[in-house]
């Protein structure tokens, strides 16, 4: 009788055992831009930050066994919305990360809900994701167009940028950081004079540049991003807008477009970001590894890279407290309810509504007589504290949010 308990005890402890070190799989796809005007800005830098984040977590988690693969959205709705489908029904897809251009990103939040799986946001701007459009399975994490006017905006119009003049990429995510930005601009005192819009991924910025040039506005608001930013300030350097008088506003600018346009060229400019690869000896050693895996010396991480990194990695600490992938209502229930904490942004939170929240950064570029080395582009203007950086949770009209 005494051998048949202890046989019986050894036999629950070995299934509780086998319990604790249950294999959890999960799969995750990087819906991104590999090949267009923000393939910089996200695209394999991103693909390859979600990798880090997974080889980091199974090194921690070695009964977690991560799979990431890639897909180019070609930012269109139609081609993200099949790649989602085919990836949530056939490949069995848990997690879709990045997915830059929000009219992309708004059509996988909806798949994303109607399948119950995650989305996480890195690379998407409009603050609709987590307005009227929030959705309990997305968390939207980088930054947005709310955060972007209302650091870049206010800061202008408050030192005498108070007449604006619009360009901007004629699609959900222009729309929003216009409108956003504008919002600001009027809060403050400050009357927009016009705006025009253009297609995304637009070579030729010459009849736009002249409208707003004739506008007399005292800045000029680049609603746009990627690529378009690039040659829009390179095109209005061409045209000497700056030197007839008129400012730049970046209001969504990255590392990457400043490595693209040069010092000679971007500086000056202010805009703001969440996350600079040089700010800090944790960023810098991740950039570090990031460039080696990359075999590009010759590139830094953009915020939307890390973003993908620091989101996936709060994403799998939520399944394995779940010890499951399969509910992602419910994982990322329990995102929300896990404090955040990684490497890059460090400590915040995920409020009801899916918006992360962190510090935001009002940067200057540097001239090219105050950079000191490769990749040493900014300065850093002003810190706006993560409770005052992101749209009140009341002011959203987010469905999730009571009261």
């Amino acid at each position: 009788m005494k051998t048949r308990m202890t046989l019986a005890a050894l036999a629950v402890a070995l299934a509780c055992g086998t319990a604790s070190a249950q294999q959890i799989n999960v799969k995750i796809g990087v819906l991104t831009d590999m090949s267009s005007l923000y393939a910089d800005v996200t695209g394999p830098g991103s693909l390859l930050a979600a990798k880090m984040a997974a080889t980091d977590f199974m090194k921690d988690n070695p009964n977690v066994k991560i799979e990431v693969i890639g897909g180019d959205h070609q930012n269109k709705a139609d081609i993200g919305t099949q790649l989602a489908n085919q990836w949530y029904d056939v490949e069995k897809v848990d997690m879709i990360a990045d997915v830059p251009n929000s009219g992309v990103a708004l059509a996988i939040a909806q798949v994303t809900r109607d399948k119950n799986k995650v989305f996480v946001g890195s690379g998407p701007a409009s603050s609709d994701l987590t307005g009227a459009k929030c959705s309990p399975n997305t968390v939207h994490w980088t930054y947005d167009t709310w955060m972007l006017a209302n650091g870049t905006g206010k800061a202008i119009v408050k030192t005498g940028g108070d007449s604006w003049f619009f360009l901007t990429s004629d699609y959900a995510f222009g729309h929003a950081l216009e409108r956003d930005t504008a919002s600001v601009v009027e809060a403050n005192g400050g009357k927009v004079l016009g705006k025009v819009r253009h297609p995304i991924n637009t070579n030729d910025f010459s009849s736009f540049l002249l409208q707003a040039q004739s506008s007399k506005a005292k800045v000029i608001g680049l609603a746009n991003a990627g690529g378009d930013t690039i040659n829009s300030i390179k095109q209005a350097a061409e045209f000497g807008i700056v030197k007839g008088g008129q400012n730049l506003a970046g209001l969504l600018v990255f590392a990457s477009d400043i490595n693209a346009l040069g010092l000679n060229t971007a500086q000056g400019l202010i805009f703001t970001e969440t996350w600079y690869w040089d700010a800090n000896d944790n960023n810098r050693t991740w950039t570090k590894r990031w460039t080696t895996e990359r075999g590009a010396t010759n590139k830094v991480p953009t915020m939307n890279q890390a973003g993908v990194y620091a989101g996936t990695l709060h994403y799998l600490k939520a399944v394995v407290a779940l010890k499951s992938a399969t509910d992602g209502k419910a994982v990322v229930a329990k995102m929300k309810e896990i404090p955040t904490d990684d490497p890059l942004f460090g400590k915040g939170t995920i409020r009801a509504d899916g918006r992360k929240l962190h510090p935001a950064y009002l940067f200057e570029v540097k001239t090219p007589s105050e950079s000191k080395y490769f990749g040493d582009f900014y300065k850093t203007r002003a810190t706006i504290p993560a409770d005052e950086a992101f749209r009140p949770l009341k002011e959203g009209g987010c469905p999730l949010v009571s009261g």
